[in-house]
């Protein structure tokens, strides 16, 4: 027994809620909206400190690990995904950086018409409700509330200082007519609350009564008859039993760069090899599925720090107690904000054209460098990236069953050209430390320490320290048919198949220059006309 709708999508994550939440003002429509996860029910979804407490909640989480990886000393690191409404909108550290210009007129120049910066800028501004307001790069009317840090904090301040003195401008808008430069990030936060696209977009769109949002609803084979995706089977209760639910038009999925593929694959989407191993039938087959796996990879300095107020200090004892206090009326404060607060956009070698790397900041120190355990000692952390490493990986189903984890490949650092970029990450926040602005507040470098110096040795606690960023793309990449690792069209839809389309963060042909938080939701923008534009 098997229920219709015109739509079913998988995943009510960014991308997921997104689209949804878009295509549920068509009159008449009805959308079937498939969540592995809870509801967001969990307070500290919506608080912003409360990051720290739910990105490694296994009841909001998928708690994959990568395999291991030769060029990181053959370390095995969290690859962490939103498992819950919202996805990992939900849990992630809010932060707003939607990339290059470039990055997106590279999407149209490998052969996505469509895809340049003046074709997607007009989704972004679509969803933003900037709070310094709108210009000819930035939107003030959208749903989704942005803002900047409004905590004084002298730690951030002499970072930006720091950056002045070797010559790196302060960029008052990242996300505005260039990246380049030093400033404070932005966030998907409004009133003190996280505002991601499931609270931003999906709440209010349920109310219309279009959209039937399943929870706990794990989808584990797509439908098909013949080359026709007709629908999803899915399962609430861990595989006992299984139902199915249909769609008149098209199945979208929107499982993100890690289950997406997965799925397609025990459906009988990808390399027929891949797919014989696993005793998939071959539906159709597509080598790319899976493939092209992108992932930025950071390892952090972590700094002792004296005369200067940090959120080691501010979040235990009766100046946590006071912060809560702030944070109820609505004045800045620790718990209403992100926890990575500073960024330096710059470039590797002065002959580039556009920033390659980028250096993060926090005024705060974590356990190892760890994001998510505050140290007990007063410090500061900073990060460093390869804005667009070139390594690149891939997602392997390891059986039919979904509830076994999928390899996780992403090759990190296999790159030389990603190898040489980090270093020289690490090297400018050498050099930041070493400023007046900055400098007075040190009182001793914890990680990697004062005993690396050498190439070598920076290089080596990169391999044994660094972790994901968490920004998975790129696994159902967009492309044209003569692409043979190509798995979407510029409209989304699968290559060889009908009824099927895959919105989120796998279509990037390409990562983005930053978090990829941000472009996943112009993705589901823009793909909302495009299903919109076909429904007539």
């Amino acid at each position: 027994m098997s229920e219709t709708y015109d739509y079913v999508i998988v995943g009510a994550g960014s991308a997921g809620s997104t689209l949804a939440a878009r295509l549920s003002d068509i009159p008449g429509v009805r959308i079937c909206l498939l969540e592995a996860g809870p509801k967001d029910l969990n307070p500290f979804l919506h608080i912003p400190a409360g990051f720290i407490k739910v990105i490694f909640d296994p009841k909001l989480t998928w708690g994959f690990m990568s395999e291991p990886g030769d060029a990181i000393n053959g370390r095995s690191v969290p690859a962490i995904q939103g498992k819950v409404v919202g996805g990992s909108g939900a849990v992630n550290g809010m932060i707003y950086v939607r990339g290059q210009a470039d990055d997106f007129n590279r999407w149209a120049q490998m052969g996505n018409p469509g895809w340049g910066y003046d074709d997607v800028l007009p989704y972004f501004r679509k969803s933003e409700s900037r709070r310094e307001g709108g210009d000819q790069w930035r939107g003030d009317k959208g749903q989704m509330p942005i803002f900047g840090l409004d905590l004084k904090n002298d730690l951030v301040d002499a970072f930006i200082g720091a950056a002045g003195e070797l010559g790196i401008p302060r960029n008052p808008d990242y996300n505005g007519a260039s990246q380049a430069g030093a400033g404070i990030y932005q966030y998907n936060i409004g009133g003190g609350r996280r505002m991601a696209p499931g609270q931003a977009f999906l709440r209010p769109a349920l109310k219309r009564g279009a959209i039937d949002l399943r929870t706990g609803a794990r989808a584990t084979q797509v439908l098909f008859d013949g080359t026709r995706a007709t629908g999803i089977r899915y399962t609430t209760d861990n595989g006992s039993t299984f139902r199915e639910v249909k769609a008149l038009r098209e199945v979208i999925l929107c499982g993100g760069a890690i289950n997406t593929p997965r799925l397609l694959q025990v459906s009988g989407v990808g390399n027929p090899e891949l797919l014989k191993s696993i005793g998939a039938p071959v539906v159709h087959a597509l080598p790319g599925v899976g493939e092209n796996l992108h992932d930025h990879f950071t390892p952090r300095t972590v700094v002792k720090v004296h005369d200067a107020v940090t959120i080691n200090d501010m979040a235990r004892g009766p100046r946590l107690i006071g912060q809560g206090i702030r944070w109820l009326l609505r004045q800045p404060s620790i718990i209403g904000m992100g926890v990575v607060l500073g960024n330096i956009f710059w470039k590797s070698h002065p002959d580039l054209d556009r920033p390659d790397m980028l250096v993060t900041f926090t005024p705060g120190s974590f356990r190892e460098g760890f994001l998510g355990k505050l140290d007990v000692v007063p410090g500061m952390t900073l990060g460093a990236w390869q804005l667009r490493p070139e390594s690149t990986g891939f997602i392997r189903a390891r059986s039919r069953d979904l509830f076994e984890a999928p390899m996780i490949q992403p090759n990190y650092l296999t790159a030389e050209n990603d190898r040489r970029v980090l270093l020289s990450g690490q090297k400018l926040i050498r050099r930041l430390l070493g400023t007046q602005a900055l400098g007075k507040y040190v009182t001793e470098e914890l990680m990697p320490g004062p005993a690396v110096q050498s190439d070598d040795e920076l290089m080596d606690y990169a391999r044994r320290q660094g972790l994901s960023g968490y920004h998975f793309c790129g696994t159902a990449k967009m492309g044209p048919a003569s692409d043979p690792m190509a798995v979407v069209d510029a409209r989304l839809k699968v290559h060889g198949l009908q009824g099927l389309r895959v919105v989120d963060a796998s279509v990037m042909p390409s990562i983005t220059s930053g978090n990829t938080h941000a472009p996943t939701i112009m993705i589901a923008e823009k793909a909302a006309d495009m299903v919109r534009g076909d429904w007539g």
